[in-house]
Parts: structure tokens; C-alpha cells; sequence
């Protein structure tokens, strides 16, 4: 099934899209999707007709597909050629971050850059959401505790990231950040985890191109390896890394900008259009 959420910031109802590329709308069934969903899935939607939903409008504003995510962890450098662009060791192990979940928003909601940033960078990224505790999981069982798959803008101000000290998370926890969705896509409708194109195209021109098959630490790995230093809780996300072509790689190096126009993909989990504006006063 792909899972979505719409309507505006703060009141947003759960829907799925149907075969024919309609949202249908699963208020009064469900709640919610989020991590109380996720843990019962598929029995929760079990014996549903999806046909015979109400059908929302088209012009329906898209939110992120699970609602109070309660920890959005990121994997850094997890693409040979994206630590290469960034002069950075190709990592022996997985790098984990986290991202804030205040940064949260909707595939399509605008990005504002903070007051004094001046090294905005995109990031398009496979998404994992877990869907069962994961708790010192084996690499062979990871996959149970998997609900499906999202796409992630993980956007990283470089300067406060590389150049403030500290850790990465304060460049990556800006507020609108951390866009993702517009689907949740469980894993039966997914042909191969690791062989998924992901692409972001910057103002009209592509500047990421990549496959799942280049990275360093597949899902597998990368959600046993998390669940060894915390347990992972339904509804939780993993971002498991970008491949090159980011701003920051680039020479001269190209950061985004009040105007710029983010668009993204990956094949079969769906497509990300954000506005970049400066934070307003």
C-alpha cells in the first residue's frame, strides 16, 4: 500500500492512494498512521476496500505519511562517491546522526533557510520507517521490523555542520529540514530495496543522480546496526544517506538560495517539489 496523510498543518487525516493515482481517504477507519498504527499493520487494514474509500481532492495539501515520528535518524557518508565529493574517509562502519523532528514537514511545504545561513545544501535520500520494536535485531531479521519506505530531502546547512564545532546534528535540525513522504510505501510494493534510482534536480537541472545498489551499508545492515545503540520504536525513521552530487561537492561550491526549486525521486516511492524561501523578519 502507499499511506499518505493530507489536509493542512495540524489537522491532517490518513489516506491511501489507489491504483489509479487517487487519494482516498481512510478517516473514521483509522486514527491516525503512526508508530500505533505501524505496530498492527497489516491487520489493521486488513479487509479494506480501498474502491469504495471517498475520493479527496487532488489539490489537497500533501503532509509527511507518519504523524509523530519519535526519532529521525540519519546515516552520513554512505555512498562511496558522496564521502569522496565531501573529503571525508569512506566511513568503516556506519556514521549515525540525528535529525530533529522539528524539522518535519510535508514533501511539498516550503524550505526556509535560517536568518544567518549561507551553506544550505539538498540531500536526496531512501528512507526506512520501522514498523515493529527493533531491539539488538540481526541483520537477517531486520527486515521484519521494517513498515516500509519513504523519500527524504535531508537538508544540512554545511556551515553550521562542518564549521561550528561540535556535532553534525545542529546543521541538520533546522527547522523545515526534514522533509519527507509524500508515501509510505510498504515493502510489498517494492520489487528490489536495493536497486531504487534516486534523483534531485536543482531549478531544472539534474544534480543527483544515484542507486540503492551503491550503498556502502544496505537497509539490512544499517537497521541492525542502529538497533544495537537504541532501540528502534514503530513509526521511528532512518535516512540512510545520499549519493553525489550535493552543493557542497561541487566546484565552485553551489548553495540554495531564496527562489531555488528543489525536485526529487525515487523510483516507485514518489516525488518532493520544495520552494526555498529565507526564514521571513
Amino acid at each position: 500500500m502507499k499511506l499518505l496523510r493530507y489536509g493542512a498543518r495540524g489537522h491532517e487525516r490518513p489516506g491511501v492512494l489507489d491504483s489509479a493515482g487517487q487519494i482516498r481517504s481512510l478517516a473514521g477507519i483509522i486514527p491516525d498512521i503512526d508508530g500505533a498504527l505501524l505496530d498492527r499493520l497489516p491487520a489493521a487494514l486488513a479487509g479494506i476496500d480501498v474502491t469504495a474509500l471517498p475520493v479527496v481532492s487532488d489539490d489537497v495539501r500533501i503532509a509527511e505519511p507518519v504523524g509523530r515520528v519519535g526519532k529521525f535518524i540519519c546515516i552520513g557518508l554512505n555512498y562511496i562517491d558522496h564521502a569522496n565529493e565531501a573529503g571525508m574517509a569512506v566511513p568503516t562502519e556506519p556514521i549515525i546522526f540525528m535529525k530533529a523532528t522539528s524539522s518535519i514537514i510535508g514533501p511539498n511545504d516550503d524550505v526556509l533557510l535560517p536568518p544567518t545561513s549561507v551553506k544550505s545544501d539538498w540531500e536526496v535520500e531512501l528512507g526506512v520507517v520501522i514498523g515493529r520494536e527493533a531491539r539488538y535485531v540481526s541483520k537477517d531479521a531486520a527486515m521484519d521490523h521494517v513498515a516500509g519506505l519513504v523519500l527524504v530531502n535531508d537538508l544540512s546547512e554545511r556551515e553550521y555542520q562542518l564549521e561550528r564545532g561540535g556535532q553534525w546534528d545542529k546543521g541538520k535540525g533546522c527547522d523545515t529540514f526534514g522533509p519527507f513522504g509524500p508515501w509510505l510505501v510498504t515493502l510489498e510494493e517494492v520489487d528490489d530495496i536495493n536497486n531504487l534510482d534516486l534523483w534531485l534536480d536543482l531549478n531544472g537541472k539534474r544534480v543527483q543522480t544515484g542507486n540503492t545498489d551503491k550503498l556502502i551499508f544496505d537497509v539490512p545492515t544499517v537497521v541492525s546496526y542502529v538497533s544495537q545503540f537504541m532501540s528502534l520504536q514503530p513509526g521511528d525513521i532512518i535516512s540512510t544517506g545520499t549519493p553525489p552530487g550535493v552543493g557542497m561537492g561541487m566546484k565552485p561550491p553551489v548553495f540554495l538560495n531564496d527562489g531555488d526549486v528543489m525536485e526529487l525521486g525515487i523510483s516507485g516511492l514518489g516525488r518532493q517539489r520544495q520552494q526555498v524561501r529565507r526564514w521571513p523578519g
